[in-house]
């Protein structure tokens, strides 16, 4: 820890302590708290003592026994910041459908220096009025316009595949990443970073750093503080990636704008994309017509809800992508039902899926679910609770983040049988009709479920359809042989390492 760092962090410790014994707000919270089931509580450092000695690899497991061991509710304080994680889908829907607690939970202000108050992290009115402006752009005639930059983004993809034919392994991740990537910049802004193309760049690497720094602010307590915060080494990282994050985002909508000005006045090039009259769709088009049309978004709100837009639906799709090429790659009965499912949708032609294509990939979908199952994407998610409520027994206390680890909340057996199986019959319309439904939630649900689902499942089914319809996937790990690492996305810490074969032929023959 840098010197001036260490001089912060004593400060605030000391401010720390004397707001501990003197705040009556704090008291009160401390005193239900203590009522609650949880490991043991450190002064200052909360519950997160054992954290700060461990690697973000040892996270996932430290997670999972302090939920075993103290479920359905368990207490935890991430230093001075106090939390509740709730394992029972009786307390799940509680949450969830209570329309009055849709704040998110204390960890999600580490986000707003990036995303500000877009749809992720906005409450209240704002929330409320950007939801009813942005849902629209999600229906299913908006959606089908973004299928030519899924099916050109994965003609990429399976051609860059190729070389990796004849290795005994190699780790599919990056691939993976760099499409995802390029299919989230030009569904939401009309550009793209030629991730695929040209490897990695300053903005694939600004976005690394982000999420690098939101995990240590999170498992750090003192990093929680933004006057030590400014003043480390991740700070100064912040500032140089966001300059980079942001230009990036300002830049791409001062274009988009006088090309929509252009094009309004018969003047557009080729070049120029119009939302309405020319090839492609983008979700930063929608939001200018929005504002053209009398709606309250300032260039700001714009650049912040791109922004998320860019956040939410690049490493969630990646690692679900991902996961479920290692599953499959596991499992070659279940890999070839899926790959008999294409043949059947297909035949003998090697064009690009429909969007009716996509949704005809019903066995596809199930593998699906159940990778989300085994491996959510988000692994946890929190909501703030806004007053005093109760949950069964326990009594929650206002102010307080309220936490639901999918992670765990995904293996109860009573739900799940034989829960670390991957079986995608576990999602059969039979069985899914006498589960709870707040048992099985990788998308969230309720008011804030996520807006971009629909188009996720699209581009999951599009991308893993291209792959096995040209390949066979063969994983060289184990599922016990991964050593997850639990930060905002969940990710093995040493990636998917797999082996490709070619199908008999480049078509579905």
């Amino acid at each position: 820890m840098e010197p001036t760092t260490l001089l912060l962090v004593a400060v605030l410790l000391l401010g720390l302590l004397l707001f501990w014994r003197r705040d009556p707000e704090a008291r009160h919270i401390r005193e239900m708290m203590d009522k609650l089931p949880g490991p043991p509580v450190y002064p200052i450092l909360g519950t997160l003592l054992p954290y700060i000695f461990y690697k973000p690899e040892d996270y996932w497991d430290l997670g999972v026994r302090f939920l075993n061991e103290y479920k359905p509710l368990v207490k935890v304080w991430l230093g001075p910041v106090p939390a509740v994680g709730v394992t029972d889908p009786t307390f799940v829907e509680t949450i969830l459908n209570n329309t009055k607690m849709i704040e998110k939970g204390h960890v999600y202000k580490l986000l707003d220096a990036w995303l500000g108050t877009g749809l992720l992290t906005s409450t209240g009115q704002k929330w409320h009025s950007h939801r009813k402006i942005i849902t629209p752009s999600f229906h299913f005639k908006i959606l089908e316009k973004f299928m030519p930059v899924f099916a050109d983004n994965c003609d990429i993809l399976v051609n860059k595949l190729k070389k990796e034919v004849g290795r005994e392994v190699f780790d599919v991740y990056p691939y993976i990443c760099a499409c995802s990537l390029d299919i989230i910049c030009e569904s939401a802004m009309g550009t793209s970073v030629n991730a695929q193309k040209f490897g990695d760049s300053d903005y694939i690497n600004a976005v690394y750093n982000m999420k690098r720094i939101f995990m240590e602010r999170a498992s750090k307590p003192y990093l929680l503080s933004d006057f030590i915060f400014k003043f480390s080494k991740w700070g100064k990282l912040q500032d140089k990636s966001l300059k980079i994050l942001h230009g990036f985002t300002k830049k791409v909508i001062k274009e988009r704008k006088e090309q929509r000005v252009n094009c309004s006045q018969k003047i557009c090039t080729d070049d120029d994309i119009y939302y309405g009259t020319k090839r492609r769709v983008a979700f930063l088009d929608m939001l200018l017509e929005a504002a053209e049309n009398g709606e309250n978004l300032t260039d700001k709100d714009i650049q912040e809800e791109v922004d998320t837009f860019m956040f939410e639906g690049h490493d969630t799709v990646t690692a679900a992508i991902n996961f479920s090429l290692f599953l499959l790659g596991l499992h070659p009965d279940i890999q070839n039902r899926v790959y008999q499912e294409l043949k059947d949708i297909f035949h003998d032609s090697d064009r690009s899926p429909t969007i009716k294509d996509l949704q005809d990939m019903k066995y596809l979908q199930m593998v699906i679910k159940e990778t989300l199952r085994l491996y959510p994407s988000v692994p946890l998610i929190a909501r703030l609770a806004p007053n005093d409520f109760e949950l069964g027994p326990y009594k929650i206390p206002a102010g307080i983040s309220v936490v639901i680890p999918m992670f765990f909340l995904h293996y109860d057996p009573d739900t799940f049988p034989n829960p670390k199986e991957f079986n995608p019959d576990n999602f059969l319309p039979e069985k899914i009709v006498n589960r709870h439904p707040y048992a099985y939630v990788p998308f969230s649900a309720g008011a804030r479920n996520c807006i971009g689902q629909k188009f996720a499942m699209l581009e999951l089914k599009m991308v893993l359809s291209s792959i096995l319809r040209y390949y066979e996937i063969r994983s060289i790990d184990k599922m016990e042989d991964l050593v997850m690492v639990l930060e905002i996305v969940l990710k093995p810490k040493n990636g998917f390492r797999i082996s490709i074969t070619p199908r008999k032929s480049n078509t579905m023959g």
